[in-house]
């Protein structure tokens, strides 16, 4: 797993409108990456619409926020279309991101089936990881007001 310090994996991975989008992309600014096992599930509802209200806030410090997950850019497009999600959602479904990053859970409802576990990852400007936080429970969501604060700084 990527720890405070570390380089930024580097990645290119598809949204919902079937652009692609890479870290370099976004070189200079802070990446917010949260990553969620998958579209449709309660945690998942709760935790990127928890996102999505604090928008707002993020947005007003500089911050970009990514969704990732493995599901397909039609999935996630409609899960963001169904919740009003208007921050743009990264299908990672080579696995390739959730490896590079250490984010991957295994045999998740079905022996194996890998989905990105549930966590969040900030990229500072200049490309190292500034924060990270994983779920020791699926169910788990993350302290957004010290992801908000540590974006403040």
């Amino acid at each position: 797993m990527v720890t405070v310090g570390d380089t930024a994996p580097a990645f290119t991975l598809t949204a919902t409108d079937k652009s692609k989008v890479s870290l370099s992309d976004h070189a200079g600014g802070r990446v917010v990456l949260a990553f969620y096992p998958a579209a449709f599930t309660g945690v998942c509802t709760t935790e990127l619409c928890t996102f999505q209200d604090s928008m707002a806030q993020l947005n007003d410090i500089g911050a970009t926020v990514f969704g990732v997950s493995v599901d397909s850019p039609f999935a996630n497009g409609a899960f963001a279309k169904e919740n009003g999600l208007e921050f743009t959602l990264l299908s990672d479904v080579h696995r390739e991101m959730i490896t590079a990053y250490g984010m991957t859970f295994e045999n998740f409802v079905i022996d194996g089936y890998t989905v990105a576990n549930r966590g969040v990852v900030i990229v500072e400007g200049d490309g190292t990881v500034g924060y990270v936080w994983t779920c020791e429970s699926l169910g788990e969501e993350p302290d957004y007001a010290a992801i908000i604060a540590h974006c403040s700084q």
